[in-house]
């Protein structure tokens, strides 16, 4: 007869949240620097065809060349600090909040269904983007400038500072907030798919002996849970990016004025699979992200004497 494992759900309310914010923190670090170039990648590609300039079919594999050809291969962690410093404020607050109202809905109503934990995620994953929009703001433009700088033209930034004093100036504060609401969109989306089916994958593996709790449960959970949140976030990820990356002109037109005109006009001038563009470098970053992830941080857990997440 199986036994449930002791895990989060019995003590995610009593346990050290700064040590689960630490140790959240180190694991993000860890799988964003290992991912990064893909994200890079990823990026590119999803902005590719909003210029006449650029309509002319390409691929990650070539994006990558590319870059590295015309860049180094440094080229391929442009934007990293910036990456680094929003996951320092968006993982712990997503994954720790998720585990604090899965704790809460647990204590009411026994342990929650997929729906619920796909709704708690979603709310975690919401409240945490608001938080860190800023940095993944500087993180799309410095991103998108490397592709400028393969056009020959001048990059609007010099670092992440420089980025985030520009675009207060031109902008103004409330710049840094651009794109926030499909930003937004997308966390609900990604971690109502991440969150929850990791969370759900990992119990149904382990109940059903397929593995314990150690690395193979975690890797089979976190591939899982990669696919879905990459099928469900995609086309806001496109979105998401197109309006981030969209700096105001001085005599203040945009090309996008809202999400929804983004998602209309990318539809009509690219066709319905442009709101998919990215998706194998998103899932092949979301993969090992996560694997790096979810397999470091319950190391971590276990090594601090924390329970399973």
């Amino acid at each position: 007869m199986y036994v449930p494992m002791k895990s989060g759900y019995q003590q995610g309310g009593v346990e050290n949240t700064h040590t689960k914010i630490l140790l959240t923190s180190l694991s993000a670090m860890a799988a964003e620097s290992t991912t990064f170039p893909i994200d890079l990648i990823k990026t590119r590609l999803q902005l590719h065809g909003e210029s006449l300039s650029s309509s002319r079919p390409t691929g990650a594999f070539r994006i990558g060349l590319g870059i590295i050809r015309e860049q180094g291969p440094l080229g391929l962690y442009k934007g990293l600090s910036p990456a680094i410093l929003r996951h320092l404020f968006y993982t712990p607050i997503r994954i720790v909040g998720y585990e604090h109202l899965r704790s809460v809905v647990s204590a009411d109503h026994g342990s929650p269904s997929i729906i619920g934990k796909a709704v708690v995620g979603g709310i975690s994953g919401s409240m945490a983007q608001v938080i860190a929009s800023p940095a993944d703001l500087v993180k799309v433009r410095m991103q998108a400038d490397s592709q400028m700088m393969s056009r020959g033209l001048q990059p609007r930034y010099s670092g992440p500072f420089d980025a985030f004093n520009k675009i207060v100036q031109a902008e103004g504060f409330q710049g840094l907030w651009k794109g926030v609401f499909p930003n937004i969109q997308r966390a609900f989306l990604v971690n109502m798919g991440e969150l929850a089916c990791y969370d759900h994958a990992k119990q149904f593996v382990i109940a059903n002996r397929i593995a314990e709790d150690n690395v193979y449960a975690h890797t089979l959970a976190s591939i899982m849970s990669g696919l879905a949140a990459t099928s469900l976030s995609c086309p806001a990820d496109v979105v998401k990016t197109r309006m981030m990356n969209q700096a105001a002109k001085k005599e203040g037109n945009v090309l996008y004025k809202s999400s929804y005109d983004c998602l209309a006009k990318t539809v009509q001038v690219e066709g319905i699979r442009a709101l998919w563009k990215g998706f194998f470098p998103t899932w092949a970053r979301l993969g090992p992200w996560q694997f790096v992830f979810w397999v470091s941080y319950e190391k971590f857990r276990k090594f601090a004497g924390l329970s399973s997440f």
